[in-house]
């Protein structure tokens, strides 16, 4: 292995820390702890996006299966894509304390209606018809019975391709008379179908085969890396260039900026702030919500640079690059450096994720964020979400976890150790156990790459990427 070369930018020269600085670190520290303990256990509690996931990857799988090639069939869509998409949806809301919402049952009710259950079906119409409103409850009636009155229209119904689809195939089976509009008007309806199925297929393919190839290239590229190390070819460790700080304001930096004062307080103030000026977007709870993701994030940022540009003012003899060493330039070598690391950090990830669902059945403890990209169809929404996820998240979580605490550390105990740490401070930072070990891999691989590079730009760009491919396949998964 090469040895690690660190660089010390700040004087040597013995200095006393105040008591009370010192104390309110340690109250910072112990208050951070306590916070994360509780929300760490939180998060069990906290339902996981998994399974709207295994929905909507089981629904994707049945619109592609009409346009799958036959060698295609069993590989990307199973042996019975729509018998598996039923069990699956009668097992979430057998499981679910939650009543299931109304689209959710009436497809279920299709699917075992199309299976040959007619009385299951009955019984799930029938149950509806207790829950949903009266201006739904038509639709109900017309899927149990044939009907001379036309196809009725989805008034108050919000159904996904799929649901959509499974309703007109029901229609047509009954023969009732198709209208002149909406999703099962007879005019075009080979072609609107063809071109469901082609754009499902495309999709599915986007989700299935590229993250195949990503994981033959990424396992290829690390396998090289791991044999250049054993041969000791691997090109030297940089140079590890951090700000002039010591642990205690480190401490001070991490759980009291970030966690007290950003995860505690913040929200306490900027929450009813946000609800009251944002009222005039309530006709759009999506844009809505976006909006007040992006402005609680800000909110969140804000104190914690506060305190490091406090931190670090008027301090000299500032290195080349600057303390946190961002170094963007070259862009092409640090996009090259960022991606590579992508790919080769995506097997392990993957790894760690499945041994962790082999031994831990119920995942749990989703970031939220998940679930809102998943089920919003606003583009500006999307675009604030992006935004927050890809460029906003990135800049503050590799400023604070590898520009300012894996230098830190890494100057006291050695970069190796600062990278472990670092990574296992960002994955608790999450607050969610059941996303924990993976995220501690990521952060291995953000800090391996600032300890191999000496630049925190190009941690910055792969924290985006990755945060990108999971955007990307939320999108791909809702369509």
């Amino acid at each position: 292995m090469c040895a690690l070369r660190l660089s010390v930018s700040a004087p040597k020269s013995p200095r006393s820390t105040p008591a009370w600085k010192s104390l309110l670190a340690l109250l910072s520290l112990v208050l951070s702890g306590l916070l994360w303990l509780n929300g760490l256990v939180d998060s069990l509690q906290r339902p996981s996006v998994g399974n709207a996931l295994a929905l909507r990857q089981l629904e994707l799988s049945v619109l592609a299966a009409p346009a799958l090639p036959a060698p295609l069939k069993g590989l990307l869509g199973g042996v019975a894509p729509a018998t598996s998409l039923r069990e699956e949806l009668e097992h979430q809301i057998d499981q679910s304390e939650a009543p299931a919402p109304p689209a959710q049952v009436l497809e279920l009710a299709l699917l075992v209606q199309h299976a040959g259950d007619s009385a299951k079906a009955s019984q799930l119409f029938n149950g509806l018809m207790g829950q949903v409103s009266p201006q739904q409850r038509p639709l109900i009636a017309s899927l149990e019975a044939p009907s001379s009155q036309g196809a009725p229209l989805l008034a108050g119904w919000i159904l996904s391709p799929l649901q959509q689809q499974l309703v007109c195939d029901r229609l047509n089976q009954l023969g009732t008379p198709a209208s002149a509009t909406g999703p099962c008007a007879a005019a075009n309806a080979g072609q609107r179908q063809a071109a469901l199925h082609h754009n499902a297929l495309l999709r599915l393919l986007g989700l299935s085969a590229a993250p195949v190839l990503f994981l033959f290239l990424g396992s290829g590229f690390l396998l090289r890396d791991l044999w250049q190390r054993w041969r000791h070819k691997a090109p030297p460790l940089a140079e590890l260039v951090g700000p002039p700080l010591d642990l205690v304001d480190v401490t001070l930096l991490v759980a009291g900026g970030f966690v007290v004062c950003g995860e505690l307080l913040t929200p306490l103030v900027l929450a009813p702030v946000l609800q009251n000026s944002l009222g005039f977007l309530k006709a759009d709870p999506a844009l809505q919500q976006a909006v007040a993701v992006l402005g609680m994030y800000l909110g969140l940022m804000s104190l914690p640079l506060l305190i490091l540009w406090s931190q670090l003012r008027g301090k000299v003899s500032k290195p080349e690059g600057g303390w946190l060493q961002w170094r963007w330039r070259p862009l092409a070598s640090a996009l090259r450096q960022a991606l590579l690391q992508v790919l080769k950090v995506l097997p392990l990830v993957t790894l760690v994720g499945w041994l962790f669902d082999q031994l831990v059945s119920k995942a749990s403890g989703s970031n939220p964020l998940l679930e809102l990209v998943l089920t919003t169809t606003n583009p500006w929404a999307l675009l604030l979400f992006s935004i927050t996820a890809m460029v906003l998240a990135p800049l503050f979580e590799e400023t604070l976890f590898r520009g300012v605490l894996l230098p830190v550390l890494g100057q006291r105990y050695g970069g190796l150790w600062g990278v472990v740490i670092s990574a296992l401070v960002f994955g608790i930072a999450h607050l969610s156990l059941g996303e924990l070990p993976a995220l501690f891999v990521l952060g291995l691989g953000l800090g391996w790459l600032r300890l191999q590079s000496g630049r925190l730009g190009p941690s910055v760009l792969m924290h985006g990427l990755w945060n990108g491919l999971t955007f990307a396949n939320l999108l791909l998964l809702a369509g």
